[in-house]
């Protein structure tokens, strides 16, 4: 039977190794924070309510959330003993809650929707108490080892430090992922205990507590041990982009997109791209964007997010976009800005063109309209708002501050004079 689901990201941790003034889980991964990743996933694997732990800087992530995720309750641990403590800080908010809470940590981005779909029906399909998530690792030092029971369940969690070299041998690790039916398993939290070196209370104590209690604990085995990493350092910050970058490149490729130099494009997780289109080399797409089919973008073209590109589009060479909503058969080849923009179709814009968009002192941007069929000349600048007219010619290097009327010409070139023997 399905259970509500809930989610409790734990986000409170400094990340000393970081060496940042910004808490660890608002570093971004393809111009996204850390939790927001973790988020999204949770979110869109239907998460009815989402809870983070905050603590180091705390202001610096509610500010966040309150803004993109205002739905999502933060819970402040004032002081970090350990993940135990950090549920037992968020238990006033699900006290009386009885369908599942799902536990994660805000600095693994990688971890997928769909995973935390599969983990979420496994659990309810076993009707586990506790379904602990793990992963193989062929050098799983520095993790906590999963010890399975006669039945093929979990007994316990060693961590590396108090593991005897028989448990060190085991691959199996605790991905620090629980799914958990707080009805039945909610009240152990409140007997974990921080009885040890550290004087932490570990979640990982929970599942001794379950078993004492005759409760049923399952082990999950992600498919992809690359959906538990996490970030420590600039390092595995570095890492994590790569492996999302190269997953969506594989994911597109497998759909018919031609990615013509895959060591040099990076594309965000956000983008959708019809098959058909080419993807030239040292092309950046960030934010979110769909591009239709039949498309060649680069080489050395910026997608800055929230773009629209339609079908048969040419994005050329050092061409940079940002809010730009471009239809069908338009040509923006070379060396061009097109900003907070709609273009239309079958447009071409010539070679350094640029819409400006931004007033710096009233901070106010505004928007370019350009007609179907319109022809910009080369190293035009349209100073926004404005719109150029259907079948428009705008004559190169003009600076365009009005409105062009269809099937006109605009042009704003001053007269060309020649000084004969000036040189001499």
């Amino acid at each position: 039977m399905e259970k509500d689901l809930k989610a409790v990201i734990l986000a409170a941790g400094k990340g000393t190794r970081m060496k940042s003034l910004l808490p660890k889980v608002m570093h971004e991964v393809f111009n996204k924070p850390l939790v927001a990743r973790v988020l999204d996933s949770v979110i869109e694997a239907g998460a009815k309510e989402n809870i983070v732990i905050t603590g180091h800087k705390r202001e610096i992530v509610d500010e966040y959330l309150a803004k993109n995720y205002p739905s999502t309750v933060s819970v402040f641990q004032k002081e970090q003993l350990g993940t135990g403590h950090a549920i037992k800080c968020a238990s006033e908010k699900i006290q009386n809650f009885k369908g599942n809470i799902l536990i994660l940590c805000g600095d693994t981005p990688l971890i997928t929707s769909k995973s935390i779909q599969n983990i979420v029906k496994f659990h309810n399909e076993n009707n586990a108490d506790i379904t602990v998530v793990s992963a193989f690792f062929d050098d799983p030092y520095g993790y906590g080892r999963i010890v399975r029971d006669n039945e093929n369940n979990v007994s316990e969690i060693v961590e590396e430090k108090d593991a005897s070299p028989e448990i060190k041998k085991i691959k199996e690790v605790n991905a620090g992922i629980y799914c958990i039916n707080w009805e039945t398993t909610g009240k152990y939290i409140d007997e974990i205990k921080n009885d040890n070196n550290q004087k932490e209370y570990y979640l990982t104590d929970l599942i001794k507590l379950a078993k004492k209690g005759s409760k049923k604990v399952c082990p999950y085995v992600l498919e992809s041990a690359d959906e538990i990493f996490g970030i420590n350092s600039r390092k595995n910050l570095a890492e994590a982009i790569s492996i999302m970058r190269q997953r969506k490149l594989d994911e597109l490729m497998e759909a018919g997109v031609t990615i013509i130099d895959p060591m040099t494009t990076y594309i965000s997780p956000e983008t959708t791209i019809e098959p058909e289109t080419v993807i030239l080399p040292s092309t950046v797409i960030e934010g979110k964007n769909k591009i239709g089919k039949n498309c060649k973008i680069g080489p050395f073209a910026h997608l800055r997010g929230d773009c629209t590109i339609a079908d048969f589009v040419k994005i050329g060479n050092f061409v940079e976009l940002k809010k730009a909503n471009v239809q069908s058969h338009t040509n923006i080849c070379h060396l061009s800005y097109v900003g907070d923009s709609i273009v239309g179709e079958n447009v071409n814009i010539g070679a350094g063109t640029i819409t400006a968009n931004y007033d710096s002192r009233t901070k106010i941007k505004s928007q370019t309209v350009i007609k179907n069929k319109a022809s910009i000349g080369s190293n035009t600048v349209i100073v926004a708002p404005v719109e150029i007219g259907e079948n428009a010619l705008i004559g190169a290097g003009s600076v365009i501050t009005s409105d062009i009327k269809a099937n006109s010409l605009g042009i704003t070139r001053a007269k060309q004079r020649e000084i004969e023997n000036y040189v001499k």
